[in-house]
């Protein structure tokens, strides 16, 4: 990999899906935790090794178990728990101001021409192993094991919130029901902009998540 960068950046670039800035700036966010001490029974792995056997894992869905064979090096699993701990608070940020939603509701209205929209909400179904002990507790209808992950994005699809959960066969709407994101967009603490008309228009509307039909109309979710 070092050869790759130096000879060929581009082939570096294409193989990583990343360019070299943005690889050189998650390698110094993500060192100090990914660095391990020198021992005498052995040598760590270099960081940048470390990064880069994940991001091609994540980039390319190929599985440790077959890539420790080509790379000649066990999995580093703590790379991507090392990369929340970094990034999450910096890239997922949840709105708590109603000017920050409001940001949020423009762009939709300027990308998608869907006015006073402060989210889009969906839950998906991610296989797993199934969990020792566990029966058909993660087994859907599918004919496969999962959690689900709920997550809103903004208009540019980009995550602001999500919940991992759903053992069992729990429904979209029933993860929300019982959600944190729910309670405080109910209860006002979630910071959502006062209700305003739209343009050309002298009503009040409030401003709502969108979703698919497997969520309740209510005041803040709309649905087609």
């Amino acid at each position: 990999m070092v050869e790759l960068r130096a000879e060929d950046p581009a082939s570096f670039t294409n193989f990583m899906q990343m360019v070299l800035v943005m690889f050189d700036e998650l390698l110094g966010g993500l060192a100090p935790r990914i660095t391990k001490q020198h021992t005498f029974c052995s040598e760590p792995l270099p960081p940048g090794l470390k990064l880069v056997l994940t991001l091609c894992h994540l980039a390319s869905g190929n599985k440790y178990v077959s890539m420790k064979f080509a790379w000649r090096i066990p999995p580093c699993r703590e790379v991507c728990q090392a990369i929340i701990d970094e990034y999450a608070n910096e890239v997922m940020v949840c709105p708590s101001t109603s000017e920050g939603w409001r940001a949020i509701a423009d762009k939709f209205l300027q990308r998608w021409n869907f006015p006073h929209t402060c989210g889009s909400l969906d839950g998906k179904h991610v296989a797993i192993r199934r969990p020792l002990n566990s029966g058909t507790m993660y087994f859907n209808y599918k004919g496969f094991y999962f959690i689900i992950l709920m997550a809103l994005v903004d208009a540019d699809n980009k995550f602001i919130w999500e919940d991992v959960c759903g053992a069992g066969p729990a429904s979209n709407a029933q993860i929300y029901n019982t959600s944190e994101l729910k309670e405080c967009v109910e209860d006002g603490t979630l910071g959502f902009p006062d209700p305003v008309p739209l343009s050309n228009n002298n009503q009040d509307v409030p401003y709502f998540f969108i979703g698919d039909d497997a969520f309740a109309l209510r005041e803040t979710m709309m649905k087609p």
